[in-house]
């Protein structure tokens, strides 16, 4: 598994952001896959899980804004973001890990994208 984040950039508060999560890799679909985000001078927290049988999760504070979704042919997750606020400001990575049985913890996902930062301008 290689993961590739990106589709970050500089928006306005009240947008759409779609942030796709690419693997190079060949056994992308035996993977779940979760997305964090890291704001400046706070820690990593969970965003939006997807299971390698589609099923989904989504942080409390974010839900009814976000949507994730998986192509298995393409090899790709998305993270679809709506009402974007300026406290939505991080750095948003994709992780993905095999079996994960909690999947807001960090120490489950095994492989980690580089991250693409996301700024919201209000």
């Amino acid at each position: 598994v290689q993961l590739q984040a990106s589709g970050g950039g500089l928006v306005q508060a009240g947008a759409s952001l779609r942030l796709p999560c690419a693997d190079s890799g060949r056994s992308f679909r035996r993977f779940d896959v979760g997305w964090f985000r890291q704001a400046p001078g706070k820690e990593r927290e969970f965003v939006a899980f997807v299971a390698n049988n589609n099923k989904t999760a989504y942080a409390d504070f974010l839900e009814g804004r976000i949507s994730i979704s998986r192509d298995n042919v393409k090899k790709t997750v998305h993270l679809d973001m709506q009402s974007l606020k300026p406290e939505d400001t991080a750095v948003y990575y994709c992780a993905a890990g095999r079996s994960i049985s909690w999947y807001g913890s960090k120490n489950q996902y095994d492989y980690w994208g580089q991250g693409t930062e996301v700024t919201v301008s209000s």
